[in-house]
């Protein structure tokens, strides 16, 4: 058991609970969208707007109409959202009346700690590092789907293909990239989150029949592994396994989100949504075609694209005022580490 150190509780600055949360959320390379319904005192364009509203949506964080952002972070909460961000349980099974459950099966504080005590900036980073480091050496059970589902709708929407590199899993967010690794053999493969599941008592991921081959022979049927969550789709190279630097601002009062990464992968979806509206005038691809879109992309809708040559795109991408930004990205193939 890691129990963190008394001098951690009596040194440095408290953490708000707006700078709290997002050092959670930013560490695990999550993507926000926009949401209609917000809390009422955290403004559009201030330090996470987006994050925080989208995490109330997805009830992560409280379901009040105020979040007071600039208040001291408590530790109760702080738990509370680390559990919920990490996805250690089903949603419902995280609540504060399971706190002192889940404390003890992810001990990362004394148990018998103040939980209405403020937190500083050092007592929430080794919160984070000390969960993360336990959950990447749990050995979980996996096991694989393949023909009788191949076809079917999975519970994102998709189709599933037993020879995609996919996964389901009853928590992680969808298209969340995992490395799976067999304890058995030290054989890795990188999966995306597609669907829900497995619903049989003690197994923790179905793996995709083509996934399941890259580190298990066929006859095998369960395999013993660890889970490295990496991020989203989005936000993490699935080959380089980092994240991606981003091109966020069009013009001085526009941005992006996220925005037009500097490399990408090819086929991975590209997704785009601002602050205010934007114009996707053209975009120039690797070969030369030149696609003339003059779509505009308002706050609340998004703009998605996905790359299917490799090679560097050019985005032209200007406001309503008729201000232009050229972004590039280099897109390249994908081998998938075995």
């Amino acid at each position: 058991m890691l129990l963190l150190p008394t001098s951690a509780l009596s040194e440095g600055n408290n953490v708000t609970r707006r700078d709290g949360f997002l050092l959670m959320w930013d560490s695990i390379s999550r993507p926000a969208y926009e949401r209609r319904e917000n809390y009422d005192d955290i403004n559009e364009d201030e330090r996470g707007y987006l994050e925080i509203n989208y995490a109330r949506s997805r009830k992560i964080l409280e379901q009040e109409s105020v979040f007071y952002p600039d208040e001291p972070l408590l530790l109760k909460h702080a738990v509370l959202w680390l559990f919920r961000t990490r996805n250690i349980r089903e949603l419902p099974d995280m609540q504060p009346e399971t706190l002192a459950s889940m404390i003890s099966d992810y001990p990362i504080i004394e148990m018998n700690r103040d939980l209405n005590g403020r937190v500083f900036k050092e007592d929430l980073l080794t919160m984070i590092n000390t969960l993360d480091g336990m959950l990447t050496k749990e050995v979980h059970e996996v096991s694989f789907y393949g023909e009788d589902f191949h076809g079917r709708g999975t519970a994102f929407g998709e189709t599933f293909d037993m020879n995609e590199i996919t996964a389901a899993h009853r928590s992680f967010p969808q298209d969340t990239l995992v490395k799976v690794t067999n304890v058995e053999n030290g054989k890795s493969v990188v999966v995306r989150i597609n669907d829900r599941g497995p619903y049989v008592d003690g197994r923790d991921m179905d793996l995709s029949k083509a996934s399941f081959l890259k580190i298990a022979p066929h006859g095998q049927g369960v395999l013993q592994a660890t889970f490295e969550r990496l991020g989203n789709v989005e936000m993490v190279s699935s080959c380089e396994q980092k994240q991606r630097i981003y091109q966020q601002r069009i013009t001085k009062d526009v941005r992006f989100y996220r925005g037009v990464p500097h490399s990408f992968t090819i086929s991975d979806p590209l997704v785009l949504q601002s602050n205010k509206p934007f114009v996707v005038q053209s975009i120039l691809y690797p070969d030369g075609q030149n696609l003339r879109t003059q779509n505009f992309v308002n706050p609340k809708e998004k703009y998605q694209f996905s790359p299917d040559i490799v090679g560097r795109y050019s985005f032209f991408i200007g406001d309503t005022l008729g201000h232009l930004r050229e972004m590039r990205m280099d897109v390249s193939s994908c081998v998938l580490p075995i």
